[in-house]
């Protein structure tokens, strides 16, 4: 299985609704909020060249995007294989 790591905070809509994805299809991820922790904030910001919305979201090291872009795989059929 992928190793994903999904960089988000607390209340964030995005967040919730993109592991909410990754639960159903019973993806295990590793969660940093970037609110509380400055040094995974700035890891963040390094491996996704500078975006700051979350969450941001990443399959094996490959920068998928935000929650939408997570969706946007889904619908096309490509998350799958890539989780795989």
């Amino acid at each position: 299985m992928a190793h994903v790591v999904v960089y988000s905070g607390p209340f964030c809509p995005f967040c919730t609704k993109a592991k909410a994805l990754l639960d159903r299809k019973g993806v295990a991820y590793d969660e940093y909020n970037v609110r509380e922790d400055e040094a995974k904030l700035q890891e963040m910001l390094e491996k996704s060249n500078g975006k700051k919305t979350i969450p941001q979201i990443f399959i094996d090291d490959r920068h998928i995007g935000g929650c939408d872009d997570l969706y946007a795989l889904d619908g096309a059929g490509k998350l799958d294989a890539l989780l795989a």
